[in-house]
């Protein structure tokens, strides 16, 4: 029988957005792989600064490049930061969790005090002090996001570990001879990845504002690198003269964050069982303070 919660997910209005916001970006990104509509990084000075119209949709810049090419070229920069910032604060962060919930006593506490150190530190002053010694790379966001989301799952999944650790049905798979490995893919994984999914999901939102942020400064994506970020960071110099180029870099990252969280907090509605109505129907969500 099929999960019931993907089509509890679509219902939700917050749901169908997140979907369809991120199912949007994976195809712009996907399609920029193999094609855009000109070269993101060809200049052509005849045509600067053109308006929304044929053939340059959505404009173009002070260099003449057409602004639609470097907004789908973005796309794909983005991806890969989110996608490989949360690969890495998956792996960091579960074995930080299974490590502070699996193991002997006194490793838990060291963790603990490992996660309570790391967790005072922000993603962008990671980033930051990553790009000190590494230099500009979209590396240093990644590296910079996936440590600092990674601790978070960490700090998030580990209590959820230790309460199902000591729940029945865990007692009597070990009481079956079950291994802790055996144990942990059947029964822990299963009953935290509401929490972990959500965490997962918001991780990416960050990974996405943080690419935009430090490329913005000039420790992310390096120049030779489409970027939203960058594009914003080159265009808002023109501002006052030309506001609707800066429109669409910042149109495609406000929606791209806002569809990853509103897909984090519909994930959350519809994966735990207390926030879900016996019927199958879903309350409204909570408001996150």
């Amino acid at each position: 029988m099929r999960p019931a919660w993907p089509r509890r997910l679509w219902r939700l209005s917050t749901g169908r957005f997140g979907v369809i916001v991120c199912a949007v970006i994976l195809a712009t990104a996907a399609a920029a792989l193999l094609w855009t509509p000109f070269d993101p990084q060809h200049v052509d000075i005849s045509a600067r600064w053109e308006g929304p119209g044929w053939p340059h949709v959505l404009g173009t810049d002070g260099s003449g490049r057409d602004i639609l090419s470097l907004v789908m070229s973005g796309a794909r920069t983005t991806v890969f930061v989110a996608i490989g910032s949360a690969v890495i604060a998956i792996i960091i962060g579960m074995a930080l969790a299974a490590l502070g919930a699996l193991t002997a006593r006194w490793v838990r506490e060291s963790v603990a005090v490992l996660v309570d150190i790391l967790i005072a530190f922000p993603v962008l002053l990671i980033a930051l002090m990553i790009a000190g010694v590494w230099g500009r790379s979209l590396w240093v966001v990644i590296w910079a996001v996936g440590i600092g989301f990674g601790v978070n799952i960490a700090r998030v999944t580990r209590p959820e570990l230790r309460r199902v650790l000591h729940s029945d049905f865990v007692v009597a798979g070990r009481a079956s001879g079950l291994t802790p490995a055996q144990n942990l893919y059947r029964h822990l994984l299963p009953n935290v990845a509401p929490v972990f999914i959500v965490q997962v999901s918001w991780g990416m939102a960050v990974a996405v504002l943080a690419e935009a942020g430090l490329s913005y400064l000039g420790v992310g994506a390096p120049v030779t690198q489409p970027s939203w970020g960058l594009l914003l960071a080159e265009l808002q110099q023109f501002l006052t003269v030309h506001p609707l180029s800066v429109l669409w870099p910042g149109l495609a990252i406000t929606f791209t964050v806002l569809g990853l969280n509103l897909l984090g907090d519909a994930l959350r509605d519809v994966t735990d069982p207390t926030l879900a109505r016996a019927d199958g129907r879903e309350r409204a969500p909570e408001v996150i303070a």
